[in-house]
């Protein structure tokens, strides 16, 4: 047994799997409520994974890749899905609340835990405040359409506004002609000077629908989970018959010339999208921290992760052959691609039925992640890392009251005054560490497939498979980049060399600065090559952590840079807090 000292230190299953059966009403030992079936919780994952990204970012990911975005959707589902046979082992496993936390704690240890568990809060919390703010624009442009108007400085986020203002008193203090303004940052010195003055110079400028619903989300996820689970089957009901008409309508007005050039920026065009296709795919990790409130988990919970997510990725590929078909994907680079074709082709009134449904997705994907963080809160308090009124449960609507205020608080009002710059990445970046902590966390409690679980990923033996499929993909990598794009050592200003010129700002970048995660990721990929031939590891894991570490690599140096800035206050937080008050600590100390 690990010391009670130990930074690593272990949670046994059996220790996690303590608690006893529900009650005869329902509830678990922790309070939580007994209602989600398999069907639930496949329409818990649709609801999340068909969101934003089918009606937001997809397009973004278009334009840069082209119709070959279709094909990133295929190569994540597969590297989801390894992942998704991890969760689904598990959570077979060990049915409880928490998720990647809970498992990491049963597998690399407690700091580990506590690490995911961070990034999970973050990953939830941003990926929140990006949908909250797409559903006001959404919901902004919806109302325009019937005659009622929104003040855009009571529909716009603070720091957009401040930063336009300001960009645009620069250049009249410098006396430089506007022109050399973006349009944002000129749209952005309309609305703050516009906007009414408070205080002297504090202007009222703050994105009140994205906060509004924020509110009214958690407050039905603070009622029950029983009364979620009927609004998210409603709203999953109801989007998937709006892209069920999308794809029907739509496959009528297909261009195949449009087609063509299928990859026109190449491989590396492709996965510039991949931050925004995978913000896309976060939803069937958010299944896993509702475990305590299935009537099954150990059964239900691995087959909705899958139903979830070979459902959502056969609507996403038709989906976006659909949309690149239709149109040029040079003219998808718009905030709302499904809407914007209809109206391009001339159909005004199916362009405004895309919008309303976008406005009952997105809440949907809200009302699935405020589910989700408040357990991740509940799990950490319940092991002594946060302080236990996070692990407080409401007496009559059994749900996590306090993390669940909590956890709206910290989506609502960003929401209220930021913008969305980064934030898709970095929700990106979160998820794919929690998948690459889940898979390496199957390798450590089995390796070999040996488990007596319910549901178990199945072995395949790893020693010659795994330097076989790194070989090939190392090759495809450097066969196939496209000649237009910054090659494979090159850093994204297309120049080689420890410092480079920035072709847009003139500035001067680091040069492989920029590529210091793919050449760890390159050492890692030989280690665990070997490590493979040498302990025959399951080949699936082995998988699902190599692409998941591979995708996070091309989220860029900035990314990884502010999700090391998160970390370290996590850091600070467990060390000032967690490691002192864990529960897991004073247990060993006891024995």
């Amino acid at each position: 047994m690990r010391s009670e000292k130990s930074l690593f230190r272990r949670k046994s299953i059996a220790a996690i799997l303590q608690n006893p059966p529900a009650d005869a009403e329902g509830h678990s030992p922790g309070g939580l409520a007994r209602h989600l079936t398999v069907r639930d919780l496949t329409a818990l994952g649709i609801a999340a994974i068909i969101g934003a990204g089918i009606f937001s970012t997809i397009g973004k990911a278009s334009l840069d890749g082209g119709p070959a975005v279709s094909l990133l959707f295929v190569f994540t589902a597969v590297a989801c899905a390894f992942s998704a046979l991890c969760y689904a082992q598990f959570a077979a496993t060990i049915p409880v609340s928490g998720s990647a936390y809970t498992y990491a704690y049963a597998s690399f240890g407690e700091l580990a835990a506590w690490i995911i568990g961070w990034a999970l809060i973050m990953e939830y919390a941003v990926g929140n405040i990006v949908v909250a703010i797409s559903w006001s624009d959404y919901f902004t442009g919806l109302l325009d359409g019937v005659g009622l108007h929104i003040p855009t400085y009571l529909s716009t986020g603070t720091q957009s506004a401040y930063q336009g203002y300001h960009a645009v008193m620069a250049l009249m203090q410098a006396h430089q002609p506007l022109s050399q303004a973006t349009a944002a940052q000129l749209e952005g010195y309309k609305i703050w000077t516009s906007a009414p003055a408070l205080f002297g110079n504090f202007h009222l400028v703050a994105d009140l629908p994205a906060f509004t619903i924020t509110v009214l989300i958690t407050a039905l996820v603070y009622v029950g989970i029983k009364e979620s689970k009927t609004a998210s089957n409603i709203l999953v009901l109801l989007k998937l018959i709006i892209v069920a008409v999308v794809i029907a309508v739509g496959a009528f007005y297909v261009q195949p010339a449009n087609w063509h050039p299928f990859a026109p920026n190449g491989v590396g065009g492709v996965l510039k999208g991949v931050s925004a296709v995978f913000f896309a795919y976060i939803g069937f990790d958010a299944i896993s921290t509702t475990a305590e409130e299935c009537k099954n988990p150990q059964r239900d919970l691995p087959k909705a992760m899958m139903y979830a997510l070979i459902i959502c990725t056969v609507l996403y590929v038709i989906i976006t052959l659909i949309l690149t078909g239709m149109v040029s994907y040079k003219e998808l680079g718009v905030g709302d691609p499904l809407s914007f074709v209809f109206a391009r082709i001339g159909m005004p009134r199916l362009s405004g039925l895309v919008a309303v449904s976008a406005v009952f997705a997105m809440a949907s994907v809200l009302l699935v992640f405020q589910l989700g963080q408040p357990r991740i809160w509940l799990t950490m308090a319940r092991d002594g890392l946060l302080p236990q009124v996070f692990a407080s449960i409401h007496p009559r609507f059994h749900t996590p009251s306090f993390a669940t205020i909590v956890t709206g608080f910290f989506v609502a009002v960003p929401a209220l005054i930021l913008n969305m710059d980064l934030v898709v990445d970095l929700t990106s970046i979160g998820t794919l560490f929690a998948f690459a902590l889940v898979c390496g966390g199957i390798l450590i409690i089995d390796p070999y497939g040996q488990s007596e679980a319910r549901f178990k990923v199945p072995y395949l033996n790893g020693q010659w498979l795994v330097p076989l499929v790194l070989a090939l993909g190392a090759f495809l990598i450097l066969r196939y980049n496209g000649a237009g794009n910054a090659e494979f050592w090159q850093d994204v200003s297309g120049q080689r060399g420890w410092l480079a010129k920035d072709a847009v700002t003139g500035t001067i970048v680091g040069g492989f600065a920029h590529q210091i995660p793919t050449m760890v990721f390159l050492l890692f990929c030989v280690a665990l090559a070997v490590l493979s031939f040498r302990k025959r590891l399951s080949t699936l894991p082995v998988l699902g952590l190599l692409i998941n570490l591979y995708l996070m690599t091309q989220l860029g140096i900035s990314n990884w840079t502010l999700f090391f800035v998160w970390l370290l206050i996590g850091l600070a937080v467990y060390f000032g807090y967690g490691y002192k008050n864990s529960k897991l600590s004073r247990t060993l100390q006891a024995a």
